[in-house]
């Protein structure tokens, strides 16, 4: 596993458009708005019930068992830790980065990643250990108490395939974001994404990050097969965020592992109501109906799957990727040709494009798609990474005349 880097603040000058460790495709998270009145509601109120050691589990076994924790909440250490690190600062600039300090410093809190962390603030704050869900909790309880005005936030990240390209990986990220102005916010991180992997983001309120909690021990207790557990807390990750797709096919999987397979089917059926083109229910659907012996509608969602991977340009990309590790460049050159022509605008894209025209040696394309990455770039960091190579393969063509 690759070593994991400290926390991580990055500067974003406007809002950057566009959990973390792989769940495969039969386990994945997501999150977002809650919509009322929806048919998403109405399939929570028709949900079945999971029949698991000869008892059936129902909506109102979920009320009874599962407590929704308030994740923000802060004890008085926390309050006090707040006021000694930022009390009497004006800037809010020069408050968000003591409080970076002080909850990252060896010599303060120090808080270190663990990918089993999962709590609340309070619980992260003095465990001294979180996760990405966790972590946001923490920082953004600390950073409000500051009186910064903080929010989750969550990554969308690019999805990857296998060697055969046969199957999708799913990546998932939330993190912590700090508007200082209506033009200026931090992202805060305890287990930053390369900026590469990262397809766009938008904020989330807190019912759906307890939605993020309830899935988390949902998708934990399914790993342990405890299919009643995972139900309860899946159920009620629901109850928060019904329009949520990858729920919906976190729901399905435990009831295919039940052996309730029109539930599962329903549920997988639901997540595509909500968003037609979501990858998992798809794969999962196609799996689901091979081991029914559905043989139609096996290849039918095949084909969509199929459709999907050969019309995501991040797919095509990482063919790019495939044939540079190869070094067929020009094979590469032909897949980011692809991949540009389904997502012009994309500034990693147009950076790696820029990268196989330098290993072609054709340094003036370099420069023309190097150019427009750095315009296109979100992050400081990543604008600033662009231009380093951009000066070095100027300054290697300045050498060569």
């Amino acid at each position: 596993m690759a070593q994991r880097s400290a926390v991580w603040v990055t500067h974003v000058t406007a809002p950057y458009r566009a959990c973390r460790r792989l769940f495969c495709l039969l386990m994945v998270l997501l999150c977002g708005a809650c919509a009322s009145n929806s048919p998403s509601l109405e399939a929570l109120a028709r949900l079945p019930p999971l029949s698991v050691h000869g008892e059936a589990l129902t909506a109102s076994d979920v009320k009874l068992q599962v407590q929704t924790p308030d994740l923000l909440a802060l004890d008085d250490e926390m309050r006090q830790f707040v006021d000694t690190y930022t009390g009497g600062i004006a800037s809010r600039r020069q408050r968000l980065r003591m409080l970076h300090r002080a909850v990252s410093g060896v010599a303060t809190l120090g808080v270190a990643y663990d990918p089993f962390a999962e709590g609340t603030a309070r619980e992260a704050f003095h465990r001294q250990t979180a996760n990405c869900l966790s972590y946001a909790n923490l920082f953004v309880a600390l950073a409000r108490e500051a009186g910064l005005d903080a929010h989750y936030q969550w990554l969308d990240v690019r999805p990857s395939w296998t060697r055969m390209g046969e199957r999708v990986a799913l990546r998932l990220h939330v993190n912590a974001v700090v508007h200082l102005s209506p033009t200026e916010q931090f992202m805060v991180d305890l287990d930053p994404l390369p900026a590469r992997d990262i397809a766009g983001s938008r904020e989330i309120d807190e019912r759906d990050a307890q939605a993020l909690y309830h899935n988390n021990i949902a998708m934990n207790a399914l790993a342990r097969d405890q299919l009643d557990e995972a139900w309860l807390h899946e159920v009620r990750a629901l109850q928060l965020s019904p329009r949520m797709a990858h729920l919906w096919v976190n729901l399905g999987v435990v009831y295919r592992r039940a052996g309730q397979h029109e539930a599962a089917e329903m549920a997988y059926l639901q997540a595509l109501d909500i968003d037609p083109w979501e990858r998992s229910a798809m794969n999962n659907l196609m799996v689901l109906y091979e081991l029914l012996g559905r043989e139609d509608e096996h290849a039918y969602w095949l084909a969509r799957v199929d459709s999907y991977r050969d019309t995501n340009p991040f797919y095509h990309a990482w063919l790019g990727d495939q044939a540079a590790e190869e070094g067929d460049w020009r094979g590469a050159r032909v897949h980011y040709n692809d991949a540009l022509d389904l997502e012009p605008n994309d500034a990693r894209l147009l950076y790696s494009m820029g990268l196989v025209y330098r290993e072609l040696g054709q340094p003036r394309a370099a420069l023309r798609y190097i150019g427009k990455a750095i315009n296109q770039a979100n992050l400081f960091k990543e604008q600033e990474a662009y231009r380093n190579e951009y000066d070095a393969i100027s300054r290697s063509m300045a050498a060569a005349r």
